[in-house]
């Protein structure tokens, strides 16, 4: 009889396999493969680690040169992959480990066994932390007084890595002034009831699954081993996983920083749901660019089965409601941008109302006050609140403007086009009629921040009456880079009791993040349900440089420079499909990609509507609107210079107030480029630098 085994690999695992060699990894999984089947085959070579710390280390041979580190529990018949390297690599990191589960919160640990150098009269940072208390946010014993000796915030940093993973997080808030007992409270409810010494059972935790996965298949391993470094698939944070799973008795919404894993979770939600409902029900899952919706597209494929992806309908909101207008017979084209501004022009000349006020105030009176509220009739016009505005109006000034919106809307039916918000209303009319019947079980939001109030209070229409799991939002106000702004339980979504916030950084260091958000000091920040939402919770559990800023003499100089440091980071095996040139707009990205190919560097550029293919090779081009969505681990942020960042063109000067919302406007686009960075971000320009950087 064959012997039955479990087979875990470790998130550290994948992060050494991704450094090896392309034929050396096909030999690692073909081992797994071998060894899943049958770990008492010839060849596999199980070793103990000599002179190691822990006696259940053991390593297992690859080839001649490579080794694998496992870790083996005989009682449970449960094997850890942890590490693959070159044979003394691989032993020198063995060595020092230590696997065991913690007593105090069932977590599998693996960390390294430290000697304490004599204590000195100088103050630790964890000093006033009683061990119990460390002890109870899961430092393992042996590690206690190695945590007690470190004296600064530098030093924790500089050996973050000794530290099992799961308590990182936890002494990282300490670290950052939060008081011992609102930590300890925060990570109590991930504490198991009963610890279980059995790894088979310990596994299971939702704890564990933030860092080992058990392989269950082969089509499973193939899949784990071909995107070694897109652990979003595999590992959640038990925050995560927990809002992931969870059950709602109706709309919730996810808020969480740049980098804190929401598309992440809306993705890992959708899959759930789908693997729920019937055959006859979908999944609508929508966000508000073209762009996003491939992106996301892309991505579920890679974690949900063929069946799951048939249920879920990924669609910007906007494709969304013209497929929708067309399948009910309406013909007309939505327009946008210069074509709304060139049909309100003329609208202004028609109606000759004896107000001198510019058409971007009629645009942005129409998009902020008569589509945001619905006032599609003079009554309910003069009664819509204007607060925020500018530009004061009393009943007689706002009799005057209507009669230009009147015309308008005159306008649009003759000629047989819409701007967004009113097609979206005309479609809530047609799904408020007792004839159609929605076939939306459920509907994810992501990017929810970019959403108006007419989208959602469309989208509320779509869901049908409150239900369970109906409307899931993630979002972030500091992303909000299309000024439109909503209050989620004014257009009917009531997410009272079931919110969330997403508190931890998993792409950008603390550094980059630091720098990215200091740009939006002083802006007022809403959580899309109308409270404040402005105090920097994030937390970067990575750490590096601070973004370099490089001012150059002119344009040919800037690209002479970011020349030689993608020069420099190919030469220290960063890929160059790693590596990311952003710039404000599309003209400036035609000139970088041509001087860059002139220069011999094979460029893709990211364009509008097509994803991020990451099997191509090539150094990266993407304007600042485009890499919404994305990650990389270095970025240059280009042509960062006065009349570009802001772009001039984008700052509308119709009033005090409008002008300064569309300055934040690009000081938020700022935030989003610059937190694409995973490792490193550059920012470089020419001539007078960008007041922003």
């Amino acid at each position: 009889m064959d012997e039955i085994i479990k087979v875990a690999i470790s998130s550290d695992f994948l992060s050494s396999f991704a450094a090896l060699p392309r034929q050396v990894q096909k030999k690692v999984t073909e081992f797994i493969s071998k060894f899943k089947t049958n770990s008492k085959s010839s060849g596999i070579n199980i070793e103990k680690i000599k002179d190691g710390t822990d006696k259940n280390m053991c390593s297992v041979r690859i080839d001649n040169t490579y080794r694998g580190i496992l870790v083996k529990q005989e009682e449970s018949n449960v094997y850890l992959l942890l590490w693959v390297d070159h044979h003394d690599e691989a032993y020198a990191w063995a060595k020092r480990k230590k696997c065991s589960i913690n007593k105090a919160t069932g977590s599998v640990q693996i960390f390294d066994v430290q000697v304490t150098e004599e204590k000195t009269a100088v103050p630790g940072i964890f000093d006033n932390i009683k061990n119990e208390d460390l002890l109870s946010l899961g430092v393992p014993e042996s590690l206690c007084e190695f945590t007690r000796s470190l004296k600064t915030t530098e030093l924790f940093h500089e050996n973050i890595n000794v530290f099992p993973h799961d308590v990182v997080e936890p002494l990282s808030w300490i670290v950052e002034g939060i008081d011992i007992s609102e930590v300890i409270e925060a990570y109590a409810e991930n504490k198991p009831e009963t610890v279980s010494v059995d790894l088979a059972e310990a596994l299971k935790a939702p704890l564990n699954m933030q860092s080992f996965v058990v392989l269950e298949g082969e089509d499973e391993l193939k899949r784990i081993m071909a995107a070694p470094l897109e652990k979003w698939r595999i590992f959640l944070h038990p925050t995560q996983r927990k809002i992931v799973y969870k059950n709602y008795s109706g709309p919730a919404r996810v808020l969480g920083g740049a980098g804190t894993g929401k598309t992440v979770v809306a993705m890992h939600r959708a899959k759930y749901l789908a693997s729920r409902i019937n055959n006859n029900d979908k999944i609508l899952f929508t966000t508000f660019t073209s762009n996003l919706a491939s992106d996301i597209r892309e991505n579920l494929k890679k974690i949900c089965s063929v069946d799951e992806m048939r249920k879920i309908e990924v669609i910007n909101l906007d494709a969304w409601v013209t497929q929708f207008l067309r399948e009910q017979g309406y013909k007309y084209k939505i327009i946008y941008g210069d074509e709304i501004h060139g049909l309100i022009e003329k609208a202004v000349l028609i109606s000759d109302n004896g107000l001198d006020l510019p058409v971007s105030f009629y645009e942005e009176e129409w998009l902020r006050v008569v589509t945001a509220q619905e006032a599609f009739s003079i009554e309910e016009y003069i009664k819509a609140s204007r607060t925020g505005r500018g530009t004061r109006l009393d009943r007689k000034k706002r009799i005057q403007v209507w009669k230009v919106f009147d015309n308008f809307l005159k306008l649009m039916k003759q000629e047989q086009v819409r701007d967004i918000n009113y097609a979206m209303y005309e479609c809530q009319l047609i799904l408020s009629s007792s004839v159609y019947n929605t076939s939306y079980r459920h509907i994810l939001v992501d990017e929810g921040q970019d959403f108006s109030s007419s989208a959602y209070s469309m989208i509320r229409k779509i869901a049908g009456p409150e239900h369970e799991n109906d409307i899931f939002i993630v979002g972030d106000a500091h992303q909000r880079i299309y000024r439109n702004t909503a209050t989620l339980s004014k257009c009917g979504i009531n997410i009272k009791g079931r919110s969330r916030k997403l508190k931890i950084n998993y792409r950008t260091t603390d550094e980059i993040h630091r720098y990215a958000f200091a740009i939006l000091k002083g802006i007022p920040f809403d959580d899309l349900d109308g409270e404040a939402d402005s105090v920097n919770q994030c937390k970067s559990l990575t750490h590096g440089q601070a973004p370099i800023v490089k001012s150059l003499k002119d344009i040919g100089q800037e690209i002479k420079y970011i020349t030689s440091e993608i020069d420099k980071l190919l030469k220290s095996d960063v890929s160059l499909s790693d590596i990311c040139v952003i710039a404000r707009t599309h003209r400036l990205l035609e000139i970088y990609t041509s001087e860059f190919t002139r220069a011999g560097i094979r460029c893709y550029e990211i364009r509008n509507g097509n994803t991020d293919n990451r099997t191509l090779d090539g150094l990266r081009l993407a304007t600042m609107h485009r890499v919404k969505g994305l990650e990389f681990k270095y970025i240059f942020l280009a042509s960062a210079i006065e009349d570009v960042i802001p772009l001039k063109s984008a700052i509308n000067h119709t009033d005090s107030v409008t002008e300064q919302d569309t300055v934040n406007s690009e000081k938020c686009l700022l935030y989003v480029a610059l937190t694409r960075a995973q490792k490193q971000a550059y920012v470089t320009g020419y001539g007078k630098m960008s007041e922003f950087v």
